[in-house]
Parts: structure tokens; C-alpha cells; sequence
């Protein structure tokens, strides 16, 4: 079944629930469920699921002071001999309105995958948002690094304990036609060298942009996003182990939130 296919029968599924908003639980908490198909997943750019389509959902508990804590899941397939196929996030944070166009949201996240313990880890983002200006920043510990040969062209795994951080800027408004637009541009730092060309150069960091469209429409949320990086295909074959990964391409989504 094409990715088409695959977005017309989600839209079909969620139609039900055109009338569904957050769950309020009381005056204080309300619960928001938000079912997700994109055709790629892509985490700062770089495919997770091999280049397939991935089902995600998220649900989140939120307290009216702006505390909020829930779990995100996707399907992944980072192939070769991984033998994890999910995603399985645990967040809490804080979102602040400072006011009608300011608000900061600061939160900790922690990433689990079964199966493969050695690719769990933890970060603590925070992004301010100023008028549609859009400033962040992540720091990711306890991270496996790739796994390498050394100079002997022995194995050897990654080493835990790596450490990764990203900034990034970004613009988000609403278009003519209520049609949204969101930009964003991230420069990714894995501290030392983990691309490498095919004569052996090698660097610790990369830069990736997406630019999406939205629209809603008969109450579900329709996106399509540009999204690249400026890996070479060597450079994403040292760390993915494929080349095709990295590049250019265009990721459609369908989510609901209720």
C-alpha cells in the first residue's frame, strides 16, 4: 500500500472524531491525544525508519499552571542488525505564556528503545518563541555513539556516554487561506568525528532545515515538509550505514488531535 493510500484511510479512521477536543479531566488537568502518520520519520533530518512511513502518537497530561508530562511513540527501523522496531518517549516540562506573542517551553525527555538498551538516552530542550521567531536549544547525554573500525579494521560498538547538542532557529506564521508555514534551520554537534568522507575526513557536525506547509481540513491536520541536510552521501553511509538517508526529500503527515 502506497503512502497515499496509506494518509486517505487515516483521514477515513479519524473522521469520527471531528468533534473531539482535548479531554478535559477537571478544572485543573486535561488529557490531548494526538495519532500521527508521516511517510518518513526524521529526526534532525536523518531517517529513522529506512525511509518508510511510521505511525507515532502522543499523549499528553496537562495542568493548567503549565506543567505537563506523557510519552510519544514511533515505529523506527534503523536496520542491518538492529532489532528494534519502536520508539518509546517519556517527557515533562513547563510552558510558560509570558504573554499573548511569548512563550518558553523547557523540557526533559527520556528516549527508550526494546530491544536495544545501548541506544537509550536522555536530553533537555527548551525553545522560545517570539512572535512567530523561533529559538532553541538541546542537549542530549548518555547517547551510543556509531559503531567503528579502527586503524587494525577491528569492530568494535559504539561507546556509551557520548554526548550531542543542537541549536536552531525558526519562523512560524499562518498564511492566506489559513494555510501554516513553519521554517526551521539546526546545526547538530556530536562533539567528535562520527561522518566521514570516502578518503577518511572526518567531522563532528552537520546542519539540517525543513520548511513545511499545513493545513487543516474536515478536522485533520494535513502537512508536507522539505526537508535535507548537508551530509554527503559518504558522510551519511560512515553514519547510518546507508546513503540515502540524509538527502533531500519530501515527508507528508495526517495527525488529530483530541
Amino acid at each position: 500500500m502506497n503512502a497515499l493510500s496509506v494518509f486517505m484511510l487515516t483521514g477515513l479512521a479519524l473522521t469520527p472524531l471531528l468533534s473531539a477536543q482535548a479531554l478535559p479531566l477537571n478544572d485543573e488537568f486535561e488529557l490531548v491525544i494526538t495519532p500521527t502518520l508521516v511517510s518518513d520519520y526524521r529526526a534532525s533530518g536523518i531517517s529513522q525508519t529506512l525511509g518508510d512511513p511510521a505511525a507515532q502518537l502522543a499523549i499528553t497530561l496537562n495542568h493548567a499552571s503549565g506543567l505537563y508530562a506523557g510519552l510519544w511513540t514511533s515505529n523506527v527501523d534503523f536496520g542491518h542488525d538492529s532489532k528494534t522496531r519502536q520508539e518509546i518517549e517519556y517527557f515533562a516540562g513547563y510552558f510558560w505564556q509570558i504573554n499573548d506573542n511569548i512563550s518558553l517551553d523547557t523540557f526533559y525527555t527520556r528516549y527508550e528503545f526494546p530491544r536495544e538498551s545501548g541506544y537509550n538516552q536522555s536530553d533537555i530542550q527548551t525553545t522560545l518563541d517570539a512572535y512567530g521567531v523561533l529559538l532553541g536549544a538541546k542537549y542530549v547525554s548518555n547517547m551510543k555513539g556509531p559503531d567503528y573500525e579502527d586503524e587494525n579494521g577491528e569492530f568494535h560498538e559504539g561507546k556509551k556516554d557520548e554526548d550531542l547538542s543542537s541549536i536552531f532557529m525558526g519562523y512560524h506564521t499562518v498564511l492566506p487561506a489559513e494555510i501554516g508555514l513553519e521554517m526551521r534551520y539546526e546545526y547538530v554537534d556530536y562533539k567528535d568525528d562520527v561522518f566521514f568522507t570516502e578518503s577518511g575526513k572526518g567531522r563532528a557536525d552537520y546542519y539540517d532545515w525543513e520548511i513545511k506547509l499545513s493545513r487543516e481540513l474536515i478536522g485533520i491536520k494535513w502537512a508536507l515538509s522539505y526537508i535535507d541536510t548537508d551530509l554527503s552521501k559518504d558522510e551519511c553511509t560512515s553514519f547510518t550505514g546507508y546513503d540515502d538517508l540524509c538527502g533531500a526529500t519530501l515527508v507528508a503527515s495526517a495527525s488529530k488531535t483530541f
